[in-house]
Order: C-alpha cells, then sequence, then structure tokens
C-alpha cells in the first residue's frame, strides 16, 4: 500500500501533527506527520484492546520535494490530506494515486485541517488570514468561503455538536511569536479560540487569554465533556482545562 517507504527508524523522528482513523474491534490507523531524518507521513496500527495501547508502523509517504508539512486529516474515502505551509496548499494522499495537490488550495496559506463528515468540504486553518478557510473537495468549479477570527489560527478540530473549534494567538509584533517560542520572549501574547459555525460561516469566541505562567501560546483546543481543553507549545507543559458552561 505504502510504496517506496523506507524501513523507520527513530533518528530524527519529530511528530508534528496527528489524524486516528477509527476502525472495529479497538484497533485504528494513526497518521502522523514526522519532521528530521525525512518529511513524511507515517502510518501506525494502534491497538487499544488491552490495558495499554500499543503502536506498530505500517508504512509511510514520503513527502514529495519542497514540501513542509505541518497537520493531517484521515480522508472519509480513505487516503489522508496535509497541509504544507511552507508552499502555501494542502495535498492528498491514496495508494492509487500517491501525492497530488488539491485544486484551489495554492497560494491559501494553510496551517491545521479538517474534513467534513461527507468529503466534500476541507475546513483550513488560514493562519496569516487569521480566518476559517472553506474549500471544496472533488467539485468543479472550486468552491470557497471565509470567515475571518481576528487571530492567527493554528489549529481546527470538530467539536461534539458539529461546529468547529479554531484555536490561535495574537502577538504584538511580527516576530512576537518567533520570539515566544524561540526566546520565551512571550510578553503580550494572548491565546484565542474561537467556536465556528461551518454551515453559516459565522463564528464567535469563546476563550481569551493573556500569556502566563499557565498558558504561554495556545496553539489547539478540544472539547471534552462540559470543559474547553487547550495545548500550547513554547515551553508550556500543561494542557488547560476551561469551563465552558
Amino acid at each position: 500500500m505504502y510504496a517506496d517507504c523506507p524501513d523507520m527508524t527513530t533518528d530524527g523522528f519529530r511528530a508534528y501533527g496527528i489524524s486516528l482513523r477509527p476502525g472495529s474491534g479497538g484497533t485504528h490507523d494513526l497518521y502522523v506527520v514526522r519532521h528530521g531524518e525525512r518529511e513524511a507521513v507515517e502510518v501506525f496500527e494502534v491497538d487499544a484492546r488491552g490495558a495499554t495501547p500499543s503502536l506498530t508502523w505500517t508504512g509511510c509517504a514520503v513527502a514529495p520535494d519542497g514540501l513542509g508539512l505541518n497537520a493531517v486529516v484521515a480522508l472519509p474515502d480513505g487516503g489522508f490530506a496535509a497541509t504544507s505551509p511552507r508552499t502555501r496548499d494542502i495535498w492528498e494522499w491514496h495508494a492509487d494515486t500517491a501525492w497530488v495537490r488539491v485544486p484551489g488550495s495554492e497560494d491559501i496559506g494553510p496551517n491545521g485541517i479538517e474534513v467534513s463528515r461527507d468529503g466534500r468540504w476541507f475546513l483550513v486553518a488560514g493562519y496569516a488570514s487569521q480566518s476559517v478557510i472553506k474549500l471544496s473537495r472533488g467539485q468543479t468549479p472550486v468552491q470557497q468561503d471565509r470567515v475571518e477570527v481576528g487571530f492567527n489560527i493554528d489549529n481546527v478540530h470538530w467539536a461534539p455538536d458539529g461546529t468547529l473549534l479554531a484555536a490561535g494567538h495574537t502577538a504584538p509584533s511580527p516576530t512576537g511569536v518567533g520570539d515566544c517560542i524561540a526566546r520565551r520572549g512571550c510578553e503580550g501574547i494572548v491565546s484565542f479560540m474561537a467556536r465556528v459555525d461551518t454551515d453559516a460561516m459565522t463564528q464567535r469566541q469563546i476563550f481569551r487569554y493573556p500569556t502566563d505562567e499557565r498558558l504561554i501560546l495556545g496553539t489547539t483546543a478540544i472539547e471534552v465533556g462540559d470543559e474547553l481543553w487547550v495545548g500550547q507549545v513554547a515551553g508550556g507543559t500543561h494542557i488547560v482545562r476551561v469551563p465552558l458552561r
């Protein structure tokens, strides 16, 4: 299935975006963006039947030259899609076609990515444009819509009610996020979350938090029960739990 994939080594393995395709009988497929020794999406089988889940590597898809992958999402019809902020576009991978650039994704500046349940739409975190981008998939002509949120969106994830959670941040200067990550100069950073209705393409802010020792630079969020769980980078080692009601 994964042709021309060299055996995996852990040397220089730097995991980035991940996506889980639920399976049956307690086994699932996990897709992991990998930097380091090679730029690729690594694929693992997750065995969750025991008390402790285990991972078995099953293959990979090495990225075409020049791509710099960030986020990955499993597709309903098989294969997966990944964003490449370096080339400002989105690429799909399938066993019969390998890598193909998604029509209409040229120069949209993607970061995080999700796909609709029916597979007809990508929902993309437009980092520089501070917008959620709704991009058609497999439709002619290509359709695109956007909703601005007022902050740089790092990642997007579906919420249980079918809305989309957009997580990101703002900085007081163009170099602020880089300074925060590289040198821990995080003064003025603010983390945000918005809830997006992807049918109406409207949004409302549900979380705003200036940087402190609890949350340095928010980049991702999921909804768990009646809480928002917020992840972070720039030395942050905590998952922040925020009541939603």
